[in-house]
């Protein structure tokens, strides 16, 4: 982990921080200490304890109360279930809008929506954040004894070891079998992310993806030097990836390159805090200026260093705008995005 990218990356929202640090001090504090005075905000994430949601939610526990007028405490609560859905639907229509409970979820809840409906409870065209730790650029690694290169993989089968059919590692997958020509061959079933890990390691499978920060925070699961990472999704290739090509760079066709595109599109989202939609837009606002506080703190990117969490951050209106774009994605292109990301031919594993 590089410290100097942590402080630089923190520079970058000074400006943020700086602006967001102006609300009126005669009325927003006050009526912030009011909410906050003697209370607990609750940091609600959809994944157990352990990987990068609880990471990044157990700094925040650890540091932005003092940053909050009122000075509240900070505790985390794990709703596991359906790769944070389940979380992410209780905090949506279950949690009052009183600025006590804030979440950090996938940033995948838009195109959750978009791809399957059935399985979405909430209009990510009204969701609030409040600020973002860092972007989630998945990172495909492949065995290095395999192929050496994303480009190696039009010729050569590769064999991607993936947890449900339904899991974004599997349909991103798909889309670069069907929209970018990789001669891939999907194996679902995996109880897990680190089951597809120990999958590639053993050499049972070739290839897995995973948000790049969790290879980050644990170096082991790239095997010394066994795996590879050879493709990434974002919009902009991570600053450890430079020399890695995003996966819309493996299309030449303009319908292919969008459709790979708009499956890249929350990276930038990334792990970020959002509030409920119905909060008062003075508590917002607090929470954001308490949030960039925090993010520049020395202390927390002292402790964020030494737990190997990327800072990256941006500001809640930024990821604001990154979800309205993914939500007013054309019926054209969410057409074609289905049909990039069908696995109904990926095997099971054993």
């Amino acid at each position: 982990m590089n410290f100097g990218r942590i402080l630089r990356a923190a520079t970058m929202v000074g400006a943020v921080a700086a602006t967001a640090a102006w609300v009126p001090q005669t009325a927003a504090a006050q009526s912030l200490e009011e909410v906050y005075e003697g209370e607990t905000l609750t940091i609600m994430i959809g994944h157990p304890p352990g990987g990068s949601y609880d990471l990044y939610a157990q700094l925040a526990a650890e540091f932005m109360g003092e940053h909050i007028a009122g000075n509240p405490n900070v505790i985390v609560q794990h709703m596991p279930g359906g790769g944070g859905r389940k979380g992410a639907a209780f905090f949506l229509n279950n949690t009052d809008p009183d600025g006590l409970t804030v979440g950090i979820f996938p940033d995948s809840l838009g195109h959750i929506q978009h791809l399957r409906p059935d399985a979405a409870s909430w209009d990510a065209a009204d969701f609030r954040y409040i600020g973002r730790f860092s972007t989630a650029n998945a990172a495909f690694a492949v065995r290095a004894d395999k192929v050496s290169s994303a480009e190696e993989m039009r010729e050569t089968e590769v064999i991607v070891a993936c947890t449900g059919r339904n899991a974004r590692s599997a349909q991103q997958a798909a889309a670069l079998k069907n929209a970018a020509g990789l001669n891939l061959r999907l194996i679902c079933g995996y109880d897990g992310s680190q089951a597809t890990v120990l999958a590639a390691l053993r050499g049972e499978a070739d290839m897995l993806s995973q948000n790049w920060a969790s290879f980050v925070s644990d170096p082991a699961d790239l095997g010394d030097g066994t795996l590879k990472v050879v493709v990434q999704t974002g919009l902009e290739r991570d600053p450890d990836l430079q020399d890695v090509p995003l996966m819309q760079d493996l299309a030449e066709d303009p319908a292919d390159k969008a459709v790979l595109r708009y499956l890249g599109a929350s990276a930038p989202i990334g792990r970020s805090m959002m509030v409920h939609p119905d909060t008062d837009e003075a508590v917002i606002e607090g929470l954001r200026a308490a949030f960039q506080a925090m993010i520049t703190d020395e202390d927390f990117l002292a402790a964020a260093e030494q737990r190997s969490a990327i800072i990256n951050p941006a500001s809640g209106e930024d990821m604001e705008a990154v979800m309205a774009e993914i939500m007013g994605a054309s019926d054209e292109l969410l057409a074609d995005v289905k049909a990039a990301i069908d696995t109904s031919d990926a095997e099971e594993a054993n």
